[in-house]
């Protein structure tokens, strides 16, 4: 579960500290408002792609950091990570240069540490996550994650692999010598070159962190001097003249105990700056000034970039393209091998695979009735009538790395209409409820779902519904919505209000939590309601009471 969220100079958001209960959390604002910003520095701390143009006007960087609730997390994360406790905190900056830096616990890992942790903890629903649905490519998947078929899919994309080999090797047989011999020549090249130079994998992450300290290692020298001299070392520093005041100071305590206070503050203060100027001191020793250290670092640094744009795009994908060629080369010079030999094993290696594609789309059947059914139980109480929704699974001539099964969710809202593929649903009402319904039966063991306007497409006594199934939805998970519906947001147990203001010539977002009569006027506020109107604010209070009644069922 979130606990808190804190955001620093992210967009138009200067300093922004917002704590989450359980339940349903909304937020709500006009529109234009910004009223999703709060779920996109979320995503961003979850490692979401960062763009340094997103950085506060003034800012030198942006930084998302974030309590969450350990409940819920299996055992192999919580080591994995060293997720002792209760809770645990998450932090990401990004700063001008484009330069990331993370950390769990305040310990510091990669972005892509934090998009792992985030997977298991938080299931999103942006804006035009919609338009997946539409893809009957992504179908597949979401299937394949709802039966829990990893290990399955582990085990047919490695013996696939080696079929795969194996076909490649008996091709390598079937070639002519000067057609081998051109391969081998391309192969050995290619994997000289990677091999000569030598990447590790996170190089080129740790070369881009270190290169700005080193092209300004002069210029940081001078300051970090300036630093300890102002502080410390010269004569009316700082430290000089708060040690003298502090020695007056406890003086004067001694007659008058008020200022015993004042003294321990100063005394503190001092230890600060001493504490600073030591930094500035040992900042200099590890500073390197010397030139040929940095155009090593660059010269390291283009080899690492021609490398990724021949055979990257990342430095991982240089090292797994070696390890192909390795292969490749291995197969070549085994001209040895017996033809005869090679074919029977290629056929067993097929027969195997026959085998495991058989039972993983067996598998897949039976999930996809579950899958259908579960589905149609979630969206059946949201406003449709013989609702029908079926996940539709076939085969291809061709198999692939995950089998020769395709999947495609087809859809029917109203009786005598025949079902249809996702794609060709055209009301934005159907489709945000379908939505809503397949989140909720995918979300697995995520303790928190973040919807950002599902209810897109919907008013009147739907989206009384939707906010009903999202109050029920709340009461074993949190629930976090931004949401244009007064029907929905009169469910919530937490109501974050976002507004959006100018002050100075200066943009800025301002989100704040309503309680008691604030609530009834942001809510009348929504249904159209002119500001005191008592009408308005009579069937804010009418919403209002009809959802904690049905809360307490």
């Amino acid at each position: 579960m979130l606990k808190t969220i804190e955001i620093k100079d992210f967009a138009i958001i200067s300093s922004l500290k917002l704590a989450f209960g359980p339940g349903l959390n909304v937020f709500t604002g006009e529109t234009g408002a910004g009223k999703s910003i709060v779920i996109e520095a979320l995503g961003f701390l979850l490692g979401a792609r960062g763009d340094s143009g997103i950085i506060k006007q003034g800012a030198r960087k942006m930084i998302v950091s974030a309590e969450f609730s350990a409940e819920g997390l299996d055992k192999e994360t919580v080591s994995k990570f060293g997720l002792g406790g209760d809770s645990f905190s998450l932090r990401r900056e990004l700063d001008l240069k484009g330069r990331n830096k993370a950390w769990i616990n305040d310990k510091p890992v990669l972005v892509g540490d934090l998009a792992e942790i985030g997977s298991f903890l938080v299931d999103f629903h942006g804006q035009h996550e919609h338009q997946s649905l539409f893809k009957a490519s992504a179908h597949l998947d979401l299937l394949d994650n709802f039966a829990g078929l990893e290990k399955e899919l582990s085990v047919f994309k490695r013996e696939y692999q080696i079929l795969q080999d194996l076909k490649s090797r008996l091709a390598a047989l079937e070639m002519s010598s000067e057609e081998k011999q051109r391969a081998l020549d391309l192969y050995k090249y290619q994997l000289e070159e990677i091999e000569r130079l030598n990447p590790r994998e996170s190089e080129d992450e740790e070369i881009e962190e270190a290169l700005p300290k080193l092209k300004n290692s002069g210029r940081l020298l001078e300051e970090s001097r300036t630093v300890y001299e102002c502080l410390s070392d010269m004569e009316g520093s700082a430290a000089e003249r708060i040690s003298k005041a502090l020695d007056s100071l406890r003086k004067m305590a001694e007659t008058d105990k008020t200022l015993e206070s004042a003294a321990e503050e100063l005394s503190g203060a001092l230890n600060i700056v001493e504490d600073v100027a030591s930094t500035g001191s040992g900042y200099q020793e590890g500073l390197d000034a010397d030139p040929d250290a940095l155009d090593k670092m660059l010269s390291r640094h283009e080899e690492l970039r021609r490398a990724k744009a021949k055979y990257g795009p990342s430095l991982k994908d240089v090292l797994d393209f070696a390890q192909s060629l390795k292969e490749k080369i291995s197969n070549l010079d085994s001209s040895g091998e017996n033809v005869s030999k090679l074919k029977q094993a290629l056929e067993k290696q097929d027969k195997k695979l026959l085998s495991l594609n058989e039972e993983l789309n067996k598998k897949r059947l039976e999930a996809a009735g579950r899958l259908a059914a579960l589905v149609r139980g979630e969206i059946a109480p949201l406003g449709f009538g013989q609702v029908r929704f079926e996940v539709s699974l076939e085969t291809r001539p061709e198999m692939g790395p995950k089998g020769d099964g395709t999947v495609e969710f087809l859809f029917s809202s109203n009786p005598g209409q025949a079902l249809r593929p996702l794609r060709n649903i055209a009301s934005g009402g159907e489709i945000s409820r379908l939505m809503l319904g397949l989140k909720t039966v995918l979300a697995g063991s995520r303790q928190t779902m973040i919807f950002d306007e599902i209810d897109s497409g919907i008013s009147g006594l739907t989206g009384k519904l939707v906010g009903r199934k999202m109050m029920k939805l709340a009461k074993t998970r949190q629930v976090i919505c931004v949401t244009h519906l007064a029907q929905v947001a009169a469910c919530g147990q937490k109501h974050f209000s976002i507004t959006k203001t100018v002050k100075g010539g200066d943009t800025e977002v301002e989100v704040r939590e309503l309680g008691g009569e604030d609530v009834v006027l942001e809510i009348a506020r929504m249904i159209g309601s002119s500001d005191g109107a008592k009408a308005g604010r009579q069937h804010a209070a009418d919403l209002l009471a009809e959802a904690a009644q049905e809360d307490l069922k």
